[in-house]
């Protein structure tokens, strides 16, 4: 029987009641439910929070039969109906104090129209702490609130703190009703893509508990690969008839591209949910999840604050960092992380630190595609920057057209753009590197004593050596004697040495040569 996803559906009674495809999640809902009563979670876009809060909705209300076949079906025995305030922050555009107010105001206004709007003239907080109270008295039910993307008014406006400052007074002042009135709830869930730890709006909130990183529930946003293959066997058939693979080699593509989320070190890897289900509905690979939403601020934060991009993969974060939230600190880091566009790859238990690093394929090579116009000026598509003729030439041993073609990217940097600082030339060689890598092996660079690139090819393995203002001969000089080509001397494939010398002042390449 064909399966249909529920793409861009977030509604759980719309998916129960359509017969779309549901990963069940809720026997944790049920174990958050009957635990503890004030929880956040943290996930990035489009990972299934709108949807968890949809189906807490729903149970909070007594829908037992939109429940039924799942999990908590057989867990629930009283189906208790609750009162919900449900909020979500996630569908506008916060440019003013007006509209988020405006956001607020018509949540408000419409569950005033149900229990009374005696305080309508009042301030969005006063109104709020006046509903819950009076929802509670009025019907003798505790209330569940229930707000999807907290953060989203702070998230636009990193870059106008002004403004940013003015919303996190408004939000403080009406998320802290949710201390205030803790004896008239029941149950309270907010999602959001930042974790709260130290921002000023929870400050008083201290009741909230984070499940972001809890081993419980890592897997209640997102898929497992249990799940994946489990739920999704027929579904990962055609993907591979229709790619021309084996049902094995779609699988292994699967998790290239969408796995290797981790939202705890030593968990388990989750799956993109909206990259998967899209996958397997157009029976396609595509960078699904990416192409729905560009990282623009997060690229203007790593311009910011000069970060070097060749520590995007591998770089460690104390742990006590991924309680912070510093979107407009000078570390761009933990917003990056949170954000989804990297993941924890490995834990320090002596230090207390991870190890971070690009999830899987669709981030990375999205990401890195993204950024590259920000460092050269230089739009993907463009003749000088075609990745597909840079692979194409190393792959047919044409080292020097490789390095014409380099030569002419370079040249194409627009003068402002172009710092003259040996970083920025490492971070643009460092693009184009990782970029050639989507198609054939490119080694990066690592602190045991390795060369700026090593690039694998059918037939070749090329060693390259830059040299900033040096000459070509101390750049093959350095390969031989640190002993960059040791490893590959066994591999049967033709070594390749390339010293390449880099001129500060032409901003662009000088002379090059190669050895065998």
């Amino acid at each position: 029987m064909k399966k249909f996803f529920p793409i861009g559906i977030q509604n759980f009674e719309k998916i129960r009641q359509s017969e779309f495809c549901y990963i069940d999640k809720t026997d944790l809902i049920y174990q958050l439910a009957i635990s503890a009563n004030c929880y956040f979670l943290s996930r990035p876009r489009r990972f299934g929070k709108s949807l968890l809060l949809s189906t807490m909705e729903a149970y909070f209300t007594g829908k037992k039969e939109l429940f039924k076949g799942l999990a908590i079906e057989k867990l629930e025995t009283e189906w208790k109906e609750y009162p919900v305030l449900h909020l979500d922050l996630n569908a506008r555009n916060y440019d003013s104090v007006n509209a988020l107010k405006g956001i607020l105001n018509q949540y408000l206004e419409k569950w005033e129209a149900i229990y009374g709007d005696e305080k309508k003239e009042r301030e969005p907080e006063e109104r709020f702490s006046y509903l819950i109270e009076k929802i509670h008295a009025q019907t003798g039910r505790q209330v569940v609130v229930l707000i999807d993307e907290y953060d989203k008014p702070l998230l636009q406006t990193i870059e106008n703190k002004p403004l940013q400052e003015e919303y996190k007074k408004i939000l403080k002042a009406f998320y802290g009703v949710l201390k205030s009135t803790d004896a008239s709830l029941r149950f309270v869930f907010l999602t959001g893509v930042t974790k709260f730890g130290q921002v000023s709006v929870f400050s008083d909130l201290n009741q909230l508990k984070d499940i972001s990183m809890d081993a419980r529930y890592v897997t209640i946003c997102g898929v497992t690969e249990k799940e994946l293959l489990s739920l999704f066997p027929e579904e990962i058939q055609e993907l591979a008839k229709n790619e021309g693979m084996t049902y094995t080699e779609a699988c292994e593509k699967m998790r290239r591209m969408y796995d290797g989320y981790h939202f705890r070190h030593n968990m388990e890897g989750i799956y993109n949910p909206f990259s998967v289900l899209n996958a397997l509905d157009s029976r396609e690979f595509g960078s699904y999840w990416f192409a729905t939403g560009t990282p623009t601020f997060l690229v203007e934060l790593l311009k910011r604050t000069d970060y070097d991009l060749r520590e995007l993969e591998g770089v460690e974060l104390p742990v006590n960092q991924f309680a912070d939230y510093r979107a407009d600190a000078e570390f761009p880091i933990p917003v990056i992380y949170q954000s989804g566009y990297l993941t924890i790859k490995g834990y320090n238990n002596r230090f207390r630190s991870y190890t971070l690093g690009f999830p899987n394929e669709e981030v990375k090579y999205g990401f890195l595609n993204f950024l590259t116009p920000y460092y050269t000026g230089i739009q993907r598509g463009k003749d000088c920057f075609n990745i597909e003729q840079f692979v194409k030439e190393l792959e047919a041993g044409d080292v020097d057209a490789f390095l014409t073609r380099l030569r002419s990217f370079f040249a194409g940097i627009p003068y402002e753009l172009n710092d003259k600082t040996e970083r920025h030339y490492q971070m643009v060689f460092y693009l184009v590197f990782r970029l050639v890598g989507q198609y054939i092996d490119v080694e990066e660079r690592s602190t045991k004593g390795r060369a700026d690139a090593v690039v694998k090819t059918k037939e070749y393995i090329y060693v390259f050596e830059f040299k900033l203002d040096g000459n070509v001969d101390e750049a093959l000089k350095q390969i031989d004697e640190k002993g960059y080509l040791i490893p590959y001397e066994t591999d049967g494939r033709q070594l390749v040495k390339v010293g390449v010398s880099f001129d500060s002042n032409e901003r662009n390449i000088g002379e090059w040569k190669t050895k065998e």
